[in-house]
């Protein structure tokens, strides 16, 4: 009964329109009413307690970071990095997008941001050399996913503070994942560039290459730092976030010299309201998560799923199947403060590693970035490039099929995942 509720006033006020972070304080509200126990000064409590969180620091830090690089011109230095070594070969533009969607991912840890910033650069030059529009567009949204794989990512942050999880495990489980997307790109790529023959670009000169190479070496240093000062325990992952906006910041006005005092209150203004809606979505999945636990949900799922609780690869392979139908029509934030708290539990209880268990909730929850209806990545690429969404979904699916039997590998052998944890702890 209490499952029933819970799902049907969530959905029902998703149905209707109402926000997320809405619909999930009216959840908390039915739950409360539900149990007897309604008190809008502990809903109001939670709420407030939701961001009220050193570790959540880390995300709009991440946000003002990854805004810095795009305004003041370290993502498209990156860019024209990778242009000037492979953008020569048959299709090079799409290794462009590849090599350029992993070295961004590994700075800004947002989705969104990278795509915006890949989409905006590559698919104007793209067209002009006569690539088809949809395959262009599928390989940058296929790539800009990347971004909450590899540290620092943004939806690891959340998904920590959320579950309790250990956000620098979750932050090193994601690097070698994140690689092995990028090479499955590639392989593909590899056969879209073949059956379309596309052109070949101009080899860049050496002078060119070694002249991009000293200019993007600042945006390079930023990952170097992350990674680096995470690992060495110099700084934990929210102090990480606090570097990577300084240093973008100082990169982007003192080297780089793009960005004046207007440029700078504009990239603060767009941050702080991103920071805004974010915040307000955790608070509000606080008050339900609150709830949530006082309902004992997860008692309640753990007895309806008591068989699947005895085979942990049958227990990820349910649980990913459905995320990613709840991906198909719910963003991926949402998707962890909602399932987190609900489905973490479930795990422990089957004996699946935490940090494993959170690794492939947000590599599924990526996915459904770009699977239609709701595929945000993709109406991102769209919307930049002035696409109608039929060619873009088109275009995503050949990566979008290899994605998905990298997920099928990651199930079978979670050593992919764990193996670089039991290296570096």
């Amino acid at each position: 009964m209490t499952i029933a509720l819970f799902l049907g006033v969530l959905f029902a006020t998703m149905v209707v329109g109402v926000p997320i972070a809405f619909a999930l304080l009216l959840t908390a509200l039915a739950l409360m009413v539900q149990l007897d126990f309604f008190d809008a000064q502990l809903l109001a409590q939670n709420t407030q307690a939701g961001f009220d969180s050193f570790p959540l620091l880390a995300v709009p830090f991440f946000i003002l970071a990854g805004e810095l690089m795009n305004a003041g011109g370290l993502s498209r230095r990156i860019i024209d990095l990778a242009r000037t070594f492979v953008g020569h070969v048959e299709g090079g533009l799409g290794y462009v997008a590849i090599a350029a969607s992993l070295m961004l991912a590994s700075m800004s840890g947002s989705a969104i941001a990278d795509t915006a910033a890949l989409a905006t650069l590559l698919l104007p030059m793209m067209r002009r050399q006569n690539y088809p529009d949809g395959s262009s567009a599928g390989l940058i949204g296929a790539g800009g996913i990347i971004a909450p794989i590899v540290p620092p990512s943004m939806p690891m942050v959340i998904y920590g503070v959320t579950t309790n999880t250990s956000i620098s495990k979750l932050f090193l489980a994601g690097i070698v994942p994140g690689i092995l997307m990028a090479v499955a790109l590639v392989f593909v790529w590899r056969g879209v560039a073949k059956s379309k023959a596309l052109p070949v670009a101009e080899k860049a000169p050496w002078a060119e290459r070694r002249r991009a190479l000293v200019t993007s070496a600042w945006a390079l240093g930023l990952p170097v730092i992350i990674i680096g000062g995470l690992r060495a325990g110099l700084f934990t992952p929210t102090e990480a976030a606090v570097v990577a906006a300084v240093y973008a910041l100082l990169v982007a006005t003192l080297v780089y010299r793009e960005l004046d005092l207007a440029g700078i209150y504009r990239v603060f203004v767009a941050a702080s309201r991103t920071t805004g809606v974010v915040m307000f979505l955790c608070g509000a999945a606080t008050a339900a998560s609150y709830m949530i636990t006082l309902a004992d949900l997860p008692s309640q799922l753990a007895h309806s799923m008591g068989p699947l609780l005895h085979s942990p690869m049958l227990f990820m392979a349910v649980v990913s199947a459905f995320l990613l139908a709840v991906g198909m029509v719910m963003d991926l934030t949402p998707t962890i403060l909602i399932l987190g708290p609900v489905l973490a539990p479930l795990a422990a209880r089957a004996g699946i590693d935490p940090v494993y268990f959170g690794f492939v909730f947000i590599f599924v929850g990526c996915l459904g970035l770009l699977t239609p209806p709701v595929g945000t990545v993709l109406n991102v690429v769209a919307g930049v490039g002035q696409l109608r969404m039929e060619p873009v979904i088109r275009g995503v699916m050949p990566f979008l099929g290899v994605y998905f039997v990298t997920l099928v590998l990651l199930i079978l052998f979670p050593q992919i995942v764990l193996w670089p944890l039991k290296i570096m702890f």
